[in-house]
């Protein structure tokens, strides 16, 4: 990421954090998408929002170019996993499999990511899919 697609993504984060609308930071990191349309961390950032917003095959785009750009991102994976559990396709295990795989070598990567599906999860009560995926992991 250049210098100031670094900023603004961190700015996108914090937005996040601080509850913004998930349709504001859709657009907001629509616009960084379109800015750096091969950066990994935003189209990640991207697919979570949508499957927050109950747009699984945005979020299925959005997911596959995350993995696409960094196969070996685990929340991009989970990501795409979600994505394709929301919308009934196939390749959830091969998802699961290869973050099991990346998450297995990093304690603390295992520890962001069941915090990123808990956070997903007080966000959105009752997520079947992101339950799913706690219990493979």
């Amino acid at each position: 990421m250049a210098e100031g697609i670094n900023e603004l993504y961190e700015q996108g984060l914090q937005k996040y954090q601080a509850g913004e609308p998930l349709e504001d930071l859709i657009a907001y990191f629509k616009d960084l998408s379109d800015r750096a349309p091969k950066d990994s961390a935003i189209w990640c950032s991207l697919a979570w929002l949508y499957l927050l917003s109950d747009k699984p095959n945005a979020a299925l785009k959005a997911a596959q170019k995350s993995v696409k750009f960094d196969k070996q991102a685990p929340q991009a994976r989970i990501n795409l996993a979600l994505a394709l559990l929301e919308t009934g396709k196939t390749g959830v295990r091969e998802q699961i499999e290869a973050t099991q795989e990346i998450i297995g070598l990093s304690s603390q990567l295992r520890e962001e990511i069941i915090a990123n599906l808990d956070d997903g999860l007080a966000r959105k009560p009752n997520w079947k899919a992101v339950n799913r995926v706690k219990n493979w992991l």
